[in-house]
């Protein structure tokens, strides 16, 4: 025994004498080839019934508040289609995502988004892997982290539409910008996370940094300004997260900001023409409860809160003339849902979505009436609310089949009448390839 103890320490010796000592990082060889990109596709398909032919959602709008958040609409040059926008059949988007690690000290992710509207780059990113103390830096064209919605991507969303206040204060894209994000989570036995981002500042539906011409100028080579373009970038994000549990339950706040200037241009809509020059603040809380009955059952409840503040100068384009007013805007806004996850495969889910602050002052003077797109005043009312609900089976962690019915009575029409729009969605998410985790 002794004697083939003493061969093997002596073999191992020989082995271990044979392997050279690790080289320090900046010396070693380094192969890109061993990162080969994770690659998945996600397609989108529903079937849509509503109570309301598709020629009239595009005319609907939030009094005061939207417009342009249902079907499909244009925007100069430009057709848009919200998700699920068409009655009957809809594809709604094919997700090509690529993920690699680059080296030791970055790594990337892009992801191409794919409609019957054309192509874009929803993401392409880099972030450092290595930054001491906590850090994490990020750039490229990212979706912000502002909130707990934001970040994910459509696929990933617990209902088949964007909840109605982000709709309504950041567009069906919301917070998708050029820019850096710096990240730092903190030492502490628990997470804590505080980021702050600097973006180009090109929203849709809230800020924007471009040039406000006149359409309406005398001299069409030498334009009248409205609105004077703004260095980007020109919007700034702050935010705060933590999360801890409790036995079985985790429990995930968050709070954040964002301000940037807004150089908002409708002037090329169809409908109600006009543009928004100002600064504007958006205010944000979120919580995220998730209690665990076993590795598959759960029940989530999460709620987030948008408060948008907005002060400027609108401008409405009168065919012949372009009149102004001084325009500042508090509008406030919610969503709440509970999802119960029974197993692996089945889950269920109910949705409140309300806008229930809309306070518009034009020249000093509260304003009872609004008058934006539509041809009658309408009261800038605050009942604008949503009722959700959804049942969704997963065959598999690929593929997923969704029922979802809403009832909007947020909608109003042409004429200044509330509307109360049905809507029946199924919907078919399926997934091939490698596709990195979700975040919580």
């Amino acid at each position: 025994m002794k004697k083939t103890l003493l061969i093997s320490t002596i073999v191992v010796s020989a082995l271990l004498a044979e392997v050279p000592p690790l080289k320090p990082m900046n010396e070693r060889t380094f192969s890109q080839s061993q990162y080969i990109p994770d690659i998945s596709l996600i397609t989108d398909f529903s079937y849509v019934y509503r109570n309301m032919e598709d020629s009239e959602l595009g005319h609907l709008e939030i009094p005061g508040v939207a417009h342009a958040l249902m079907g499909s609409h244009s925007h100069g040059e430009h057709s848009h289609a919200t998700y699920n926008a068409n009655n009957g059949f809809n594809f709604n988007y094919a997700e090509l995502v690529l993920s690699s690690n680059v080296d030791p000290y970055f790594s990337m992710d892009a992801v191409f988004h794919f409609s019957e509207h054309g192509v874009e780059v929803e993401e392409a990113y880099f972030t450092t892997s290595m930054l001491p103390a906590g850090l994490r830096f990020r750039g490229g064209k990212l979706l912000s982290d502002f909130g707990r919605l934001n970040a994910q991507h459509h696929h990933f969303w617990d209902f088949g539409d964007m909840p109605l206040v982000y709709e309504a204060f950041l567009g069906n894209h919301g917070i998708n910008e050029l820019g850096m994000q710096l990240q730092w989570t903190a030492p502490t036995p628990f997470y804590l996370m505080a980021g702050v981002e600097v973006l180009q500042g090109n929203n849709e539906a809230m800020f924007g940094n471009g040039q406000i011409i006149d359409p309406n100028s005398a001299d069409p080579d030498h334009p009248d300004v409205l609105g004077s373009e703004v260095r980007a970038p020109s919007m700034y994000v702050g935010y705060l997260k933590t999360s801890f549990d409790i036995g079985d339950t985790t429990i995930f706040p968050g709070v954040s900001y964002v301000y940037g200037s807004s150089r908002i241009d409708h002037f090329e809509d169809e409908e109600g023409p006009h543009a928004f020059s100002g600064n504007s603040t958006l205010y944000g809380a979120d919580l995220t409860v998730k209690h665990y009955f076993d590795s598959y059952s759960f029940i989530s409840w999460q709620s987030e809160w948008l408060m948008r503040h907005m002060d400027g100068t609108q401008y409405n384009d009168k065919a012949t003339t372009t009149n102004s007013v001084e325009l500042e805007k508090t509008q406030s806004g919610y969503y709440t849902q509970l999802v119960y996850s029974y197993d692996m495969n089945w889950r269920a889910a109910v949705r409140y979505d309300s806008i229930y602050q809309n306070d518009i002052t034009k020249k000093g003077v509260a304003q009872e009436y609004v008058n934006s797109t539509i041809a009658n005043p309408v009261s800038t009312s605050d009942n604008f609310n949503r009722y959700s609900a959804m049942a969704e089976y997963h065959p598999s962690e690929f593929s997923r089949i969704r029922l979802q019915y809403n009832r909007n009575n947020a909608m109003y029409n042409e004429d200044g009448e509330q509307q109360s729009i049905d809507t029946v969605m199924l919907q078919f998410n399926i997934a091939i390839g490698a596709h990195g985790a979700h975040s919580f």
